[in-house]
């Protein structure tokens, strides 16, 4: 079957399943899947039971779709994705953001956990994603280009809506929060990246370095949806604390600051 009717069945699934179209489409990252929890009137899917969406096996990653309501607006949350690394292609690794459009979302906010490259951020800092550079080596968009969905070149510019990350910023001050602001870097994985490494990331602008979301942004812009991305800084990158990286760090850095991370969200949905 032909990856865009692919794409139709599972929307066409979700359109029947789902008792309101959502308008607001969350993905969660590694340890934050307690935001699906708090969805008012949840309509819980299973991803296997989703015709052809993809199943991931990391650890942190729940599987199922969770629709209902978060601060009166109707809302997809996705606690868990699947990435590169595990061996799909990127078409794959971006199905459930291109099924999301179709269903008729028009934001989506992309959470990840992530590392500390900006050595002037905390262990657990939440950080409003600016910009990103991907060093996949690939790109979603490779292979002929589905017109339904958006153009052949499309213009990447402002990836990350500016409008968006203002309201970030409201929700912050208003609630006396603390949040970052800078460029992630997307890289494949799935060892974690080396000092020398890290370095190099510094010196070319970013501020943080993840697994995933670039992807995701770049189908989501394809299909001229308004993106926001939150990274949870779950551990500082290899070489700027002298200890080794350990993903249970990331899961329980994850732990401690869900509160904040959820009380971010809310604000941010409930002004959109």
């Amino acid at each position: 079957m032909e990856y865009y009717e692919q794409l139709k069945e599972a929307a066409a699934h979700l359109r029947r399943t789902l008792p309101v179209a959502p308008q607001v489409a969350v993905v969660l990252g590694s340890g934050l899947g307690d935001f699906a929890n708090g969805v008012s009137d949840p309509v819980s899917v299973p991803y296997a039971e989703i015709p052809h969406w993809p199943a991931s096996r990391v650890v942190g990653h729940e599987g199922r779709l969770v629709a209902g309501r978060v601060a009166a607006r109707q809302v997809a949350v996705l606690s868990g994705r699947v990435h590169f690394y595990e061996g799909h292609d990127l078409r794959t690794v971006v199905f459930a953001t291109r099924v999301m459009g179709l269903v008729g979302v028009k934001i989506v906010i992309l959470t990840n956990a992530a590392g500390g490259i900006n050595t002037g951020f905390a262990q657990g800092a939440l950080m409003v994603i600016d910009d990103h550079i991907n060093l996949l080596g690939s790109n979603p968009l490779v292979g002929p280009n589905l017109d339904e969905l958006g153009p052949r070149f499309p213009d990447m510019s402002e990836v990350y809506s500016g409008r968006l990350r203002s309201i970030a910023d409201e929700v912050a001050r208003e609630r006396d929060m603390r949040i970052e602001h800078g460029v992630y870097v997307a890289v494949h994985g799935p060892s974690y990246e080396t000092p020398a490494e890290i370095r190099y990331l510094r010196a070319i602008g970013a501020d943080a370095v993840g697994m995933s979301t670039v992807p995701e942004a770049i189908a989501a812009r394809h299909m001229r949806r308004e993106v926001l991305g939150i990274s949870c800084i779950t551990n500082m990158a290899a070489g700027v604390l002298p200890r080794p990286l350990d993903h249970s760090e990331v899961m329980e850095t994850a732990r401690r600051v869900r509160g904040q991370f959820i009380a971010l969200l809310e604000g941010i949905i409930a002004r959109l």
